[in-house]
């Protein structure tokens, strides 16, 4: 009888650690503690848009984005989402990025003068990266090509 409740007290610590590891893993997916993300062999250090208020902020306002900097906006799930240039001082590359980390599109070059034009990728997405305007071109990104997050 005692080996058969150490057996199951044993699984189930199994079990409860398995699911502990997981549960992190994912989170660093979705959450606060990505940094960087890894696209076209390139390191970017990302400020997050998680919520609806940064979200709609964006980058509008900034005066300024350095080559190796970007903003990765975080939605609860897929979809079209739409970018416009509103407030914007410089231009930017905008990158739309699906559940599986593939680039699905992107808009090289976006002026502010753009503004009130919006730009709605042509597939899905649940991540977008805005970046300064010229890496897309000289990276050589181009869709389906994979990133990561650091």
């Amino acid at each position: 009888m005692f080996k058969k409740v150490l057996s199951f007290l044993i699984i189930v610590i199994i079990l409860l650690l398995g699911f502990f590891l997981i549960t992190r893993f994912s989170e660093n997916l979705t959450s606060e503690n990505i940094k960087y993300v890894k696209i076209a062999g390139q390191n970017i250090k990302v400020d997050l848009a998680l919520t609806k208020e940064t979200q709609q902020q964006g980058l509008s306002g900034r005066s300024e984005l350095k080559e190796d900097e970007g903003m990765l906006f975080i939605f609860n799930h897929e979809g079209l989402y739409s970018f416009w240039m509103k407030d914007m001082n410089f231009p930017i590359d905008i990158i739309w990025i699906n559940k599986n980390l593939e680039v699905v599109d992107m808009k090289k070059n976006v002026l502010p003068e753009s503004y009130p034009e919006n730009f709605v990728p042509k597939e899905n997405a649940k991540y977008v990266l805005e970046i300064v305007a010229g890496f897309g071109e000289k990276n050589n990104l181009k869709e389906g090509d994979s990133i990561e997050f650091k």
